[in-house]
């Protein structure tokens, strides 16, 4: 019988799209330098077919649809994030640094999980041994949990048919490999095709199926970037320098709200969650220093509050540098240049930085106006109230514009004690909070001006 020739073909390391030749740019996606050489062969038929399904079409109206009963992790921070739990027949990818715990945090939901749902923990990086002293090291359950130390795709869909687990978690998705793919395990085609059954998988047999991701140098899961398209939910698991806290952020999610995000801190027994991540990220030191403000930002499905802090000073060599860490850095740019166009304030010549405390990372824009008051702090070397928290978007005609969720953010803020608000005008409360004083204002001059007055 004639071997299979075997074909080669350039396949782009970011969107996985494959082409004949080499060429310096990807004709997909436009990036530079990503094609890689790969050795493909066609896949057998029945790796193709192993849904097993055939193909029916129905009228939309005509399918039942049905809420799926969602299955608790264990954890409240992982479950909000997932949008209120593991979704049957889904595939969930979760990502972050080496040593950033996912490893850990899928462990200990394992065991919670394994004592009322079938739950196949497959490790293709450790061996089975490995496994056991590091739960027995975290003080976990073992009795329940099946584990497995198998990287052959193929192999792994067999023991789901045989022990018919509800929850299956594969660690890694790089290790994992189809015979029926003449590639190395991690290349692209290989995550892949891996990838893509175990989707297949999961929907024929209506489980859960965890991927364990790792990332590149870039911060981007590795493999090609359809990987992410084809799973059901993403999460990505940082782990600031030198902090204990963990932050868990879903970055898709088809059955729940993107952007949310969980709060766990590293012990020696793994993982704990933090149940109020305000008081965390909010511990203001003993002395009140210049360029110091509280803002609440919005994280998922609740806010959150956070320091910002910003120095500013004389720039060495007449090229001032821009620097912020946890916020979008031509973003802060930009808003200096509305300081200079409508305060009359000029920084042309200093170095501005700017950090949020804790490692958090802000996405939205209801932190431009406590940025520049910190700015602003930081440049007169004025000490900002305590008791002041500061929220509102910054347009570029110096107009302060709402942000959503206003009301709940004055709300967490009261709550932790804050007695005093600037927030723009369309975000003023129709109720009182609490004993809070609420300053509703326009535009970036008017609230200097109410700052001014504290």
């Amino acid at each position: 019988m004639a071997k299979s020739k075997t074909k080669t073909a350039y396949v782009c390391d970011d969107c996985g799209a494959e082409h004949s030749k080499w060429q310096g740019q990807c004709g997909t996606c436009s990036a530079w330098n990503t094609l890689s050489r790969v050795n493909v062969t066609p896949v057998a038929s029945a790796a193709l077919g192993y849904a097993g399904v055939t193909a029916e079409v129905k009228k939309l109206g005509d399918i039942e649809a049905v809420e799926a009963q969602r299955i608790r992790s264990g954890f409240t921070e992982l479950d909000r994030v997932l949008g209120g739990g593991f979704v049957p027949g889904s595939v969930v990818l979760i990502g972050g640094d080496p040593g950033a715990g996912k490893s850990t945090l899928l462990l200990q939901a394992s065991t919670a999980l394994a004592a009322n749902q079938g739950v196949l923990y497959v490790t293709g990086e450790e061996s089975l041994q490995q496994l056991a002293l590091r739960a027995q090291r975290l003080q976990l359950p073992m009795d329940g949990l099946s584990v497995a130390a198998e990287t052959r795709a193929e192999v792994i869909a067999k023991l789901v048919e045989t022990q018919r687990p509800k929850i299956v978690i594969l660690d890694s998705i790089q290790v994992m490999q189809m015979e029926s793919v003449d590639s190395t395990p991690g290349s692209v085609t290989q995550v892949r095709e891996t990838a893509s059954f175990f989707t297949r998988l999961a929907k024929q047999q209506d489980i859960v199926i965890v991927l364990v991701g790792h990332i590149t140098k870039e911060g981007s899961i590795a493999g090609p970037k359809v990987l992410e398209h084809m799973i059901d939910c993403f999460m990505m698991l940082d782990s600031p320098a030198g902090s204990r806290y963990r932050t868990l952020r879903g970055h898709k999610n088809r059955f729940g709200a993107v952007n949310e995000l969980g709060i766990f801190a590293m012990t020696d027994l793994g993982m704990k969650e933090v149940a109020n991540p305000s008081a965390i990220f909010l511990q203001r030191g003993d002395v009140d220093s210049p360029g110091s403000i509280a803002t609440v930002t919005w994280e998922g499905t609740r806010p959150l509050l956070v320091e910002l802090q910003a120095l500013v000073d004389d720039a060495a060599g007449g090229h001032p540098k821009r620097v912020a860490v946890g916020l979008d850095q031509q973003r802060l740019a930009m808003h200096l240049a509305v300081l200079h166009r409508h305060c009359g304030i000029a920084l042309s010549d200093q170095d501005v930085f700017a950090n949020v405390v804790g490692g958090v990372r802000i996405t939205e824009t209801g932190a431009d106006l406590a940025l520049l008051l910190a700015v602003l702090g930081s440049f007169r070397d004025r000490v900002l109230p305590r008791e002041l928290i500061v929220f509102g978007e910054l347009g570029l005609t110096g107009e302060l514009r709402p942000v959503a969720n206003g009301q709940e953010r004055l709300r967490e803020a009261a709550k932790h004690g804050f007695k005093a608000a600037i927030v723009p005008f369309a975000n003023r409360p129709k109720e009182p909070v609490g004993s809070m004083t609420v300053h509703g204002v326009k535009t970036l001059p008017a609230a200097l001006e109410v700052l001014q007055s504290l």
